[in-house]
């Protein structure tokens, strides 16, 4: 496969189940519940490339599965389906990713640079560095979870742009902090775009995108609505949004439940069937093609639930947890149990020395 892309995503989707309660949640999770569980798609079958050395913007409205995507292509979560092919280390920003809220600014920049794979020398040569981008002053020595939203994407932003990553995905994280952060944040972004680094750029900011974008996705409620040159894209976003600030409230509000229940009701398999239906047609003589798209639909995918050999394993866990535990509190040894169940409906009871079962 030729190397024309730096990142490739392709027929990606993003499931979600709707739990009302936590109880439900750890059913599912064991696969015990019966009940059908809500879905909620946030990605119906994204794909694009982004080419190395290219900024690529992602605009869309809240909830479009923007920052989802980004989380997708960092690694932070895994696709429900599809292939996601990343071809080189990634830095996420975004206000506080990554951050931990217990430690301090100072032990979380240890711990993210160690996390991205340097060593504690190559950290001591950063520090200083870091610590003065950043600008957050005594506030480093405090624990994370005292920052503003400001401070917290201060600091994200000058651990991901030292770590010298590949790729970095920025999300959102202009959208805060003062105009003199916010310009050492572009001047900083401009220097990765002169080195030739590959840039994910997540904004509502038009005028950001505009600025530091070479190519455009819009992504529409789960879906690619377009991608292309920045000047397209963004103009063709901007008549939606005046279309849709011209709706009254009513027509708003059916807008996007419209948008919603469609991101309810998609159905993972008719979309598998579409792509094995293009595919055919695309290439009449290739053989066994629905057994390779559903390769390539699920074969690099990480389950998020449970095989049944795993439930079965953690099912007999939890009952020689619980017979454990029973022992002990009935006050007889394990081997005295299993050598006399019996002895278990009897708490107070106890077997002497000699062997002798007193009361």
């Amino acid at each position: 496969m030729a190397t024309d892309y730096k990142i490739m995503v392709q027929n990606v989707t993003k499931e979600y189940d709707l739990f009302k309660t936590q109880s439900e949640k750890l059913r599912a999770f064991f696969a015990l519940n019966r009940k059908p569980v809500p879905h909620f798609w946030s990605l119906m079958g994204i794909s694009l490339k982004v080419k190395p050395g290219e900024t690529l913007g992602l605009i869309g409205v809240n909830g479009s599965g923007k920052s989802t995507l980004s989380n997708i292509i960092s690694g932070i979560i895994p696709q429900t389906s599809g292939i996601v092919d990343v071809r080189g280390d990634t830095s996420i920003i975004a206000i506080g990713a990554g951050l931990r809220g217990n430690l301090t600014g100072l032990e979380n920049i240890r711990l993210k640079a160690l996390m991205q794979g340097l060593t504690n020398e190559e950290i001591d040569a950063l520090m200083d560095d870091i610590v003065s981008f950043a600008d957050i002053g005594d506030f480093l020595y405090q624990p994370v979870k005292s920052y503003s939203s400001g401070m917290k994407s201060r600091l994200g932003f000058s651990i991901a742009v030292h770590v010298n990553p590949d790729i970095l995905i920025i999300d959102e994280a202009l959208s805060v902090g003062d105009d003199t952060f916010y310009q050492k944040c572009v001047d900083k972004i401009s220097e990765f775009k002169a080195e030739g680094k590959t840039i994910i750029f997540v904004s509502h900011s038009l005028k950001q995108v505009e600025m530091l974008c070479d190519r455009v996705a819009w992504i529409h409620y789960g879906n690619l609505k377009e991608i292309g040159d920045t000047d397209t894209i963004v103009s063709d976003y901007r008549q939606f949004v005046k279309w849709f600030k011209d709706l009254n409230k009513k027509e708003k509000k059916q807008f996007q439940l419209k948008m919603k229940e469609a991101q309810k009701e998609f159905d993972i398999d008719a979309f598998q069937a579409s792509v094995v239906e293009k595919r055919q047609k695309a290439n009449p003589s290739e053989q066994n093609v629905a057994a390779k798209v559903k390769k390539d639909f699920y074969g690099s995918v990480i389950s998020e639930k449970m095989s049944f050999g795993s439930r079965l394993v953690t099912l007999l866990v939890l009952v020689l947890l619980f017979f454990t535990c029973w022992t002990n509190l009935s006050g007889h040894s394990l081997t005295e149990v299993v050598s006399n169940p019996s002895a278990l409906v009897h708490p107070t009871s106890h077997v002497d020395r000699t062997g002798s079962l007193h009361k």
